[in-house]
């Protein structure tokens, strides 16, 4: 079955119609021939953007020179009442690189396997979860619990089950519906001083998602201080000075970092597990194969059992191709640049759009289709290399992606190994772009515990 697509519409290159691109139907509003384009041009009345579908211009924006084209303030906007000024997703520049200078070792290789067996916890949660689920479920709330459980596991060795952590999981999904894609300064050019005019209740649930999660580092750093801290990511990241100035995060900057670590890691793991599932629903003879991989991994898995799932490794980078949780990422010029022969003005924005790279009919064979295997042939290998940004690439690559990639396939082979699972007939997934690429009425799906029939 070829997964769904949003189908295309005209589009103008008009302030209204850039707003639409950037709202919830963002997906849908693209041409179909920006599936074909190298290169498409949008104009505002106050600035200009330039979706940019190119390899070599993509390179040099991401890879060759990322500080020349930082994060573009103007998507940093709406999401300040929950990420504060200090996260590491919205800095730039010396603040981002001391950032990374200290997150970076929590999630560097030896460290996913110190996370493992709290991933494999939230695994079995989640499929027990499932137990006797009836008729058609919405499978989208369970990934976000799913999601949500291995961050706080992972991060503070608690399960989704704990007091606050329960708390901050209901404010963010409250939070999630009350927040739109850009905030009206995204468009308009407004003094730092101007009030930003996000929505009352953005607002609230904001407040409350910080307060929380400064209740949870507070007792951290009283745990650290008496040596009884458990050695997760929380601690590490808490305990982590900067090589170059011998400082740690302070209280305030430790909040905007875990608000970002929930939003960015729990959020786009929901989303692509829950595309995945979907994935695997309407492709059986793919779902059989990762059930058996995921019996083979075993009910008491080990960190070197990872090797076991192979297979299910390339149906989830399957799933990151086709929806990509984050469906464009913006970053701003600083000097004149000049693409194709056409002059990019400073201030100019610069979408670079997985979504439509990764499914660009001029770089991949059969690019609508799903097909795992794609992965062995040298059109894949090669569109790897070229057009695949699932997680950014370059110096500002998402610093979770090895994590995303153990976690994302370990949980599909658990609850496939765990159920069969079936498309519901009339209930087929319209992707939509709300935070992440998510569906417009959920991801419905049927399930019967293997072993039952």
């Amino acid at each position: 079955m070829i997964p769904p697509k949003p189908t295309a519409r005209a589009d103008k290159t008009s302030l209204r119609n850039y707003v639409k691109l950037f709202r919830k139907d963002i997906l849908s509003a693209q041409p179909a021939k920006l599936y074909r384009a190298w290169m498409a041009e949008f104009r505002t009345p106050f600035f200009r953007s330039y979706l940019v579908n190119q390899p070599d211009l993509i390179k040099r924006v991401l890879n060759e020179r990322p500080m020349d084209f930082p994060k573009s303030s103007r998507i940093a906007e709406g999401l300040r009442p929950l990420l504060g000024d200090g996260s590491v997703f919205l800095t730039n520049g010396e603040a981002w690189k001391r950032q990374r200078r200290i997150i970076d070792p929590a999630f560097e290789g030896g460290r996913l396997r110190d996370t493992f067996d709290a991933m494999v916890a939230s695994g079995r949660s989640a499929v027990a979860r499932l137990e006797g689920q009836t008729g058609p479920i919405d499978m989208e709330p369970h990934t976000s619990h799913a999601a949500a459980d291995v961050i706080f596991r992972t991060l503070f060795s608690i399960p989704i089950e704990h007091e606050i952590a329960r708390d901050v999981f209901a404010q963010f999904q409250d939070h999630q519906r009350e927040q739109p894609i850009l905030n009206i300064a995204a468009f308009v050019p407004l003094p730092k001083w101007m009030p930003r005019f996000h929505r009352k209740r953005t607002k609230q649930t904001a407040k409350v998602i910080r307060a929380l999660i400064r209740k949870l580092t507070d007792d951290r750093m009283v745990e650290i201080n008496a040596g009884t801290a458990p050695d997760d990511l929380a601690t590490k990241i808490m305990t982590t000075a900067d090589p170059e100035t011998g400082q740690t995060f302070t209280a305030e900057e430790m909040v905007d970092q875990v608000a970002i670590f929930f939003l960015a890691g729990h959020e786009t793991s929901a989303s692509a597990l829950a595309w995945g599932l979907w994935l695997l629903a309407a492709n059986p003879d793919v779902q059989e194969k990762v059930a058996a991989e995921g019996a083979a991994f075993g009910d008491d898995p080990q960190f070197s059992d990872l090797s076991k799932l192979r297979y299910t490794k390339d149906v989830f980078r399957e799933t990151l191709r086709l929806y990509p949780p984050v469906p464009m990422m913006v970053r701003e010029t600083t000097c004149p640049e000049r693409f194709r022969a056409r002059d990019v003005p400073v201030g100019s924005q610069i979408v670079l759009s997985p979504w439509h790279l990764q499914r660009h009919e001029r770089f991949w064979d059969n690019p609508d289709a799903f097909d795992p295997d794609r992965f062995k042939t040298d059109n894949g290998k090669q569109c790897l290399r070229d057009a695949y940004i699932p997680f950014s690439s370059g110096p500002r690559v998402c610093t979770g992606a090895g994590f995303a990639m153990v976690e994302g396939p370990m949980l599909l082979a658990m609850i496939a190994q765990a159920y069969k699972l079936r498309v519901v007939a009339n209930k087929m997934p319209v992707p939509v772009a709300h935070l992440t690429v998510r569906s417009q009425d959920g991801i419905w799906l049927e399930l019967e515990k293997r072993g039952t029939s």
